[in-house]
């Protein structure tokens, strides 16, 4: 249950120092409370209110856990969300963590139409409706695109913003290296690629539970490809 409430207020925005501010106790404690210290039922209770739960909900929630998280989606899906590139956008973001509700005042979306995307990703099985307006995935976070609709949809929309980067800017982020690998070397940048993923991920979750400034949206690109030498071997013949 309580794993639950804390992802319900995360998602919700309810940091330690804001509940603690609520509460008017201190962040040490509001933080003991979150681990499950000193945390009695009705402290339970007043903290699910605060994002519209009740404890019968929690309980509910807790006897009926998501499981075996699906690793990839359908051909169907990826079809379905690359057809919406907001659809898409949407399920990206709760697959990362954040509400609906977020996601509805950064982009100013009417109710009304997020309640039809929502219901949209609900009948594609990619999301569970819960208590209190939250929805959950029924996608596991770490997946991997390998379909043909969801790496065009990238091709289309996001690696174009990589493309117009410049790079000679001052304030440009990014990193490269030039490397001579075997295919076992290859295949381990491969896998460095994808753990450095999963840090990000994580570092998303932290700022959002203990940053008070405010965020913005951002993109990173990690990639590999074998280097295209006929430039260089162009140039050196010359």
């Amino acid at each position: 249950m309580l794993a639950i409430l804390r992802r319900a207020l995360r998602h919700e925005g309810w940091t330690a120092r804001r509940i603690a501010a609520e509460f008017a106790i201190g962040e040490a404690t509001a933080k003991r409370w979150l681990a499950g210290k000193g945390l009695s039922l009705e402290r339970l209770e007043r903290l699910a209110a605060l994002v519209g739960l009740t404890l019968a909900d929690l309980a509910r929630e807790a006897e009926h856990p998501v499981t075996g998280l699906a690793q990839e989606l359908t051909l169907a899906q990826e079809r379905a969300l690359s057809s919406d590139t907001f659809l898409s956008f949407l399920f990206m973001t709760i697959l990362g963590g954040y509400s609906p509700d977020e996601i509805a005042r950064d982009f100013a979306v009417p109710p009304l139409a997020m309640e039809q995307w929502l219901s949209r990703l609900e009948r594609l099985a990619l999301i569970d409706r819960l208590p209190g307006g939250r929805v959950r995935p029924l996608v596991d976070r770490t997946i991997v695109w390998r379909k043909t609709p969801m790496r065009t949809l990238f091709e289309e929309r996001m690696k174009p913003q990589f493309l117009e980067m410049d790079f000679a800017a001052p304030d440009a982020v990014y990193a490269s290296e030039l490397i001579k690998l075997s295919a076992r070397g290859a295949a381990e940048l491969a896998e460095m690629i994808e753990q450095h993923r999963r840090a990000v991920q994580a570092l998303a979750e932290r700022d959002r539970e203990e940053s008070v400034l405010q965020r913005g949206w951002y993109g990173m690109l990690c990639a590999m490809r074998p280097f295209d030498l006929s430039e260089l071997q162009a140039g050196r013949a010359g």
